[in-house]
């Protein structure tokens, strides 16, 4: 993965104000650098892969150096590889980095924005780019605040369960198609531009659901809080009674809570759907009912004689 410096400062609202092409360098990593420690001539550590930005701390040091000394550190910062050096807060370049920067073929761009704010948009933009990311079959919803992502085999009603969520009220992220990507150790879906807000229901086609449920029923990102996996019902297969047992699946190495409904006639998909949202919530609170059940039990069969009158 990597992203020109012309797609970059395109993202950023970054303006080229010399130096050489945009193509020259790519930048590969997810980080930012600023390079007052190599203004001052420490170069033994020097993340050079990274976008350069210079602020007023950096400036103030460049500017007090004599000429020569400042011909000196830059001409030997831009003997390294950097894909960019951005400068913030509107300042003035000095003509002699602009002058290196062109002999080493490095653009050179400016922002009018406060360099920590700056800083902290080209990090985030910079982590969503290179962020690990897989497109999964399913339905993500946001149920009561939770992200749930709704998965199983084509034409087990997924759809036709999100369409009853959405007249209960939650929002709908993705329907068919989910673009999935990691940030840190949590994971955010999303649908594809091109299908976003859209529903396919079998019989019926294809389905706007902003405009037919208005502009809140739709939500474009949601992390993913709990898998809930659709099985056809079977005899013959043993299913989680109580909620002891805690499943999980990986998606992009992130281990996310997986319930498995089977479906048969007469059930409420959609109600459980939101039963089992509503339930997560509180375990994220630290209830757990299963627990509370066993502690019921545990103290029941202490005090078996609790609750009998006297003979």
């Amino acid at each position: 993965m990597s992203i020109t410096p012309r797609a970059f400062a395109r993202a950023l609202g970054l303006e080229k104000i010399g130096g050489g092409a945009d193509e020259s360098e790519t930048i590969e990593v997810p980080e930012i650098s600023r390079p007052g420690l190599q203004f001052a001539g420490y170069f033994d550590i020097f993340a050079n892969e990274r976008p350069q930005l210079i602020g007023l701390a950096e400036m103030g040091y460049l500017n007090s150096l004599d000429e020569e000394t400042a011909e000196q550190r830059l001409s030997r910062f831009f003997t390294y590889p950097i894909p960019c050096v951005i400068i913030a807060r509107g300042m003035p370049c000095p003509p002699a980095l602009l002058r290196h920067a062109a002999e080493a073929d490095v653009p050179v761009y400016a922002t009018r924005e406060q360099t920590s704010e700056w800083a902290a948009k080209a990090m985030l933009y910079l982590s969503e780019a290179f962020a690990p990311r897989q497109t999964r079959h399913g339905v993500l919803m946001d149920v009561y605040g939770q992200g749930v992502l709704i998965t199983g085999e084509s034409g087990i009603g997924k759809s036709e369960c999100a369409l009853e969520l959405l007249n209960h009220g939650h929002q709908l992220v993705a329907d068919d198609v989910v673009d999935i990507c990691r940030l840190g150790r949590e994971l955010f879906g999303e649908a594809p531009e091109m299908v976003r807000d859209l529903m396919e229901l079998r019989g019926v086609g294809i389905v706007d659901i902003k405009k037919i449920f208005g502009i809140g029923s739709v939500e474009h990102r949601k992390r993913i809080d709990l898998v809930i996996e659709i099985d056809p019902w079977s005899a013959d297969k043993e299913y989680d009674r109580l909620g002891t047992m805690d499943r999980t699946v990986s998606i992009l190495d992130v281990s996310v809570p997986l319930l498995e409904i089977p479906v048969r006639p007469g059930r409420s998909l959609a109600t459980i759907v939101e039963i089992a949202a509503r339930s997560w919530s509180l375990r994220a609170e630290g209830y757990n009912a299963a627990e509370e059940l066993d502690r019921r039990l545990r103290e029941r069969y202490a005090n078996p004689t609790e609750g009998k009158g006297e003979s």
